[in-house]
């Protein structure tokens, strides 16, 4: 089992709750561990962390005693390399539409015979070399690490059967790419992204896959009714704004009730 299943099993097979780190903010990471979230995800498709504030992240969050995604932009050699050498439970790549696209990043993310990942010996994912035992090392490296091929396109959907039975990788589903994709921008409550994620879930499930995703508060009950295994709920600029507009709206209320009564006051004086 890799390290997203372990985590699965340990929770008594329940999803998991994750939420997303979309700049770099050790404080977010350590509020949503004692929160009790279960998983983080680092990005860095359009974010701007860098690969060794993912590292650091990495060490963080397994202190935390909580799971690690990082997703990186696509299957080049370089980004997925860098991000495996970062140590995490999962690496997500997106807009997965061919095999050849899992397939690459299979090669480079799995060491020999799986694949032909480099070998680095001293990074984090390694331990930095202080395990005595290469070969078996690399070799939980491969069993350990979770790999997502993330479905979030018409064209994926279209070939989600053949892309769900590669063996070795797991499903993650972008519901806000796939509505937009399918000409449902931004509705990703409309019966054909329902559908197209149900189409998806099935795939993966025949296959023993694995599933994540992301989603809006409106669209829990759907997600969590399917048993999907981990779901990113919410992340650090949502949790930025809407804590911040709660509290500047509190204030305005109050504000605009205390200048209602000081009219008043006003109205009755002799």
């Amino acid at each position: 089992m890799n390290r997203l299943q372990q985590a699965v099993h340990n929770n008594g097979g329940r999803t998991l709750f994750g939420a997303a780190l979309y700049f770099y903010d050790p404080v977010f990471l350590e509020i949503a561990a004692e929160l009790g979230y279960q998983a983080v995800w680092i990005e860095m498709e359009h974010g701007h962390i860098s690969f060794a504030e993912a590292a650091d992240l990495c060490r963080m969050a397994a202190g935390a005693g909580i799971l690690t995604m990082i997703r990186i932009p696509d299957t080049q050699r370089a980004n997925v390399l860098k991000a495996a050498e970062c140590g995490p439970d999962i690496l997500d790549v997106p807009m997965i539409e061919r095999p050849e696209q899992i397939h690459e990043l299979q090669k480079f993310a799995r060491f020999a015979p799986e694949g032909a990942r480099g070998i680095f010996s001293v990074s984090r994912a390694y331990r930095y070399g202080v395990p005595n035992d290469m070969v078996a090392t690399q070799k939980k490296i491969n069993e350990d690490l979770c790999l997502m091929a993330q479905i979030e396109t018409g064209s994926g959907l279209e070939r989600v059967e053949e892309l769900a039975a590669i063996p070795g990788s797991d499903l993650f589903i972008g519901p806000a790419d796939l509505a937009a994709s399918l000409g449902r921008p931004f509705h990703t409550s409309h019966p054909e992204v329902k559908a197209a994620a149900e189409r998806i879930v099935r795939a993966g499930r025949a296959n023993n896959k694995s599933i994540a995703t992301a989603c809006a508060p409106a669209d829990y009950p759907f997600w969590i009714e399917l048993g999907i295994d981990l779901l990113f709920c919410s992340n650090d600029i949502a949790c930025l704004r809407q804590a911040a507009g709660d509290n500047l709206n509190k204030a305005r209320e109050l504000l605009a009730r205390s200048g209602a009564r000081a009219q008043r006051s006003q109205e009755v004086k002799p």
